[in-house]
């Protein structure tokens, strides 16, 4: 069992905190625009006390690089635009059919505890999948949500096949989040195969419908909400 799952992942804030801005974005966010975003967001919550967010959205075809990057795990350096993160882990893919999730969130009304923000923002994904009969799952040695494919052969220790359905990659400024969770729901999986993912070898990505479920955005980002009001409390929706 994952020591993560073994944290208390109730990351409920302090009570009489305001609910957390829940903003769904239509379209593809320019990626630098999200960046800007999310830099902005997170000073108003630190100096002037502006409420907490949770922003959904969808990327055009793009890399990004963590602070652990290794340029070798960028296999196809010109297949995509490379962007540089400025959050912890390695190289991500981010595109159309994957519900990206910004998570600006003040640890201070909540819990200063990294080990156990990453669990709670892990047991959101577990949660949100389970509402399709997905079972997502932790492992210690590899941040994300993982799911068991029994049907393909094990792998080279005997360990069965699992896909990566989901990562995660935050960074925190004086104790306020950003940058989250990237869900695959139905991305082309080619794209990954530009890059490392996550420089992890040996394993898989999948998706909810590569899994056979025919699940929308909408459908997800119901079930996302659901489950993050379940670890990290209320939400009200906001429109731009």
């Amino acid at each position: 069992m994952s020591e993560r799952s073994q944290l208390n992942t109730s990351f409920l804030p302090a009570p009489g905190s305001p609910p957390v801005e829940w903003r769904v974005e239509p379209g593809l966010t320019d990626y630098e625009t999200a960046l800007s975003f999310m830099e902005n967001r997170a000073a108003a919550i630190r100096n002037e006390g502006a409420a907490e967010m949770v922003w959904l959205v969808e990327h055009p075809p793009l890399y990004t690089a963590g602070s652990s990057a290794d340029p070798q795990d960028l296999l196809q350096p010109d297949r995509f635009p490379v962007f540089d993160a400025g959050r912890g882990g390695e190289y991500t893919y981010h595109g159309p059919g994957q519900r990206v999730a910004y998570v600006m969130l003040d640890l201070k009304r909540r819990r200063e505890d990294v080990r156990a923000f990453v669990a709670s923002l892990e047991e959101w994904i577990i949660r949100s999948l389970a509402s399709f009969n997905v079972k997502g799952e932790r492992r210690e040695d590899r941040v994300g949500v993982w799911v068991v494919r029994p049907e393909r052969p094990p792998l080279p220790n005997g360990q069965p096949a699992e896909d990566k359905i989901a990562a995660i990659g935050i960074r925190l400024k004086r104790w306020v989040s950003f940058h989250g969770i990237a869900v695959n729901i139905e991305p082309d999986l080619s794209h990954f195969g530009g890059i490392v993912p996550c420089g992890i070898q040996g394993y898989g990505v999948t998706s909810l419908v590569a899994l056979g479920l025919p699940v929308t955005m909408g459908d997800y980002d119901v079930a996302l909400k659901t489950a993050f009001e379940d670890v990290f409390g209320e939400t009200v929706p906001v429109l731009f």
